[in-house]
């Protein structure tokens, strides 16, 4: 199948090839990942990508271990679990209190603005899966950290964290967006996406709900904004919307659980194969052994019972073949 590929990738390609940093080749890259048109002809391009992206991240991640540089410090998070979100924002809205709630981490939680400096990170559970977050000094034009626009672009997904008792609640969330902005990310959809952008996932946390009034600040919010940004009204001091904010970032990821069987056992329940959303039964396969993937002749799907007919199982024990979609929490049974 042809991969059709548009003149915005053949551009970004191009940029890849002649760029000379490891920032420069991961944006280009990214970049690529970003425009790719996205069909069965290009799953192993996508794949591919991936890969190389994954690959200099490890290796600008060794660099910085291996000995001090010349410039600014940068941090690098290296990723754990199902995914890494970041929490970005203005000073003071929650971001450290938000993390320290919902994972092991002890960021340091004060009453004053630039209390964080460094990148902390903690896994957050949900579910059968754990999923990362980082906690990150706030962006700020003035006094922000010069390196947390790149630990959010190596991100799989961003918090913008916003205060419903700011009395500027709206400048707030204009700076952070225009910030991303000027560090070449897109927290809103960009169709076509800007050269040297990178698109990421984005979801909007207005913390500080139990307050009086905030209910109502919310709901204007969502008239304003809601078209733009997915949202979820919380409150790290209560709890107050900790379960539903937990189910949006899975959400947000883009990923779904797949449970591995084999023929004639019980299925593993326990640790699921973490997958992209879209991906099939050869992409759990080359997950599984590049053996099975390369003798894979079919597969045995069973469905949750929650899932819609949608997912394509309409039965248990469903033969499907190795390009066959997986759903969220699939149980699936490879045949060499």
């Amino acid at each position: 199948m042809p991969a059709n590929l548009t003149p915005e990738y053949l551009e970004a390609e191009q940029a890849y090839k002649e760029a000379s940093t490891t920032p420069e080749k991961i944006a280009a890259l990214e970049h690529m990942l970003a425009v790719i048109p996205k069909h069965k002809g290009t799953e192993k391009m996508i794949g591919e990508l991936r890969h190389k992206i994954a690959k200099l991240r490890q290796e600008a991640t060794r660099a910085h271990k291996a000995g001090p540089s010349r410039g600014p410090a940068i941090h690098q998070v290296e990723k754990e679990g199902a995914g890494q979100v970041v929490l970005a924002g203005a000073p003071n809205t929650g971001k450290s209190a938000l993390v320290a709630r919902l994972t092991h981490a002890k960021p340091e939680v004060a009453n004053y603005p630039f209390t964080t400096r460094v990148p902390t990170p903690g896994m957050m559970p949900f579910e059968d899966i754990q999923i990362q977050l980082v906690d990150l000094p706030p962006l700020d034009p003035q006094y922000g950290e010069v390196w947390v626009p790149q630990t959010i672009r190596s991100a799989d997904a961003i918090l913008i964290v916003v205060d419903l008792a700011a009395l500027e609640l709206l400048d707030e969330i204009e700076n952070t967006v225009a910030l991303l902005d000027k560090a070449k990310i897109a927290a809103a959809k960009r169709d076509p996406l800007p050269y040297g952008f990178v698109e990421k996932p984005t979801l909007v946390v207005a913390n500080k709900v139990d307050l009086p009034g905030a209910r109502a600040d919310f709901e204007a919010f969502l008239e304003l904004y809601g078209a733009r940004f997915p949202a979820v009204a919380v409150s790290a001091e209560t709890g107050e919307g900790l379960d539903q904010l937990q189910r949006a970032i899975f959400n947000l990821l883009g990923i779904i659980r797949v449970y591995s069987k084999e023929p004639g056992k019980k299925a593993d329940m326990t640790t699921p194969f973490v997958l992209q959303a879209g991906e099939t039964v050869a992409d759990l396969a080359g997950r599984v052994h590049k053996e099975i993937l390369a003798h894979l002749k079919y597969a045995r799907v069973w469905a949750h019972p929650s899932a819609p007919l949608a997912a394509g199982v309409k039965y248990e024990g469903q033969m499907v073949h190795r390009d066959h979609r997986l759903a969220d929490r699939d149980v699936v049974e490879l045949h060499t």
